[in-house]
């Protein structure tokens, strides 16, 4: 369990509204430095909306979030892909070209945001492959690589500017049971190795309770408990209990989830 204590993020009364529907209203964390935040919530409860927000992609209805003393939502311009270069993000489809190598996906960033020469961007994107268990790996297509492969092609990408933050979106979404652990093992360790600071937005429980440091539970767009695992466990919150176990009886109800869009 990391023990720094000084918050690297703040959301403060966030709210988020598309075609009149309210998809967030009223989230407040903090997110510790050096600590795994992990979002939890089912489909459509809007944790995904409230990671683009986060990571500055999705402008909030109301509400801040302060990134380095920073509101950053009003940010444009050169100011905001300052920031935005400051964040890593890791896609749940990996997002990776179809067009482009393992090893060009991950000088991507690279050669967008520095001026690196190439034999320096190759030694990083080398570096950051075998950080995630891809070297030998490098001049394969996406399209001949594994599910969990792809994932960790993504990493690779998402740390190749040394950020301080990673976002991660359903990491181990598709994937079978020892992917996820290796998934999991991987964000636990690149948080240690690399001293960052990973926000990940999952439903897969045993993710939750093998990686994270704190939980924020969302229901209907709502912050309903944040917490460590083992305060989450031991909540008196129905809701919480009902999904953390996954049973059919308690108070979210089939009908609430059939009616759920995806945001």
């Amino acid at each position: 369990m990391n023990t720094q204590q000084s918050n690297i993020l703040l959301t403060q009364r966030l709210g988020k509204t598309y075609n009149g529907r309210q998809v967030l209203e009223d989230v407040s964390f903090e997110v510790q430095r050096g600590e795994i935040f992990v979002v939890m919530g089912g489909s459509g409860c809007g944790k995904s909306t409230l990671l683009r927000i986060m990571a500055g992609g999705v402008i909030p209805s109301s509400g801040e979030v302060i990134f380095d003393g920073k509101n950053i939502g009003p940010l444009v311009g050169e100011e905001k892909e300052k920031i935005r270069r400051r964040f890593g993000m890791s896609f749940q489809s990996a997002a990776l070209l179809d067009s482009l190598t393992v090893e060009e996906n991950v000088s991507l960033p690279l050669k967008e945001h520095t001026r690196l020469n190439k034999e320096v961007i190759h030694i990083i994107a080398m570096m950051k492959l075998k950080l995630v268990g891809l070297q030998g790996f490098e001049s394969y297509m996406p399209c001949e690589l594994s599910g969990g492969m792809k994932k960790r092609a993504g990493l690779a990408r998402a740390i190749a500017l040394d950020p301080e933050i990673v976002f991660y979106d359903e990491p181990t979404a598709g994937l079978d049971p020892v992917a996820c652990a290796v998934i999991d093992r991987l964000i636990l360790d690149l948080t240690k190795k690399l001293n960052i600071t990973s926000i990940v937005v999952t439903h897969n429980m045993e993710s939750v309770f093998r990686i994270a440091d704190r939980v924020a539970m969302l229901y209907q767009g709502k912050l309903l408990q944040v917490g460590t695992v083992q305060e989450i466990k031991d909540s008196e919150n129905p809701i919480v209990q009902q999904f953390i176990h996954g049973e059919i009886e308690g108070p979210i109800q089939m009908e609430d989830k059939l009616s759920e869009a995806v945001f």
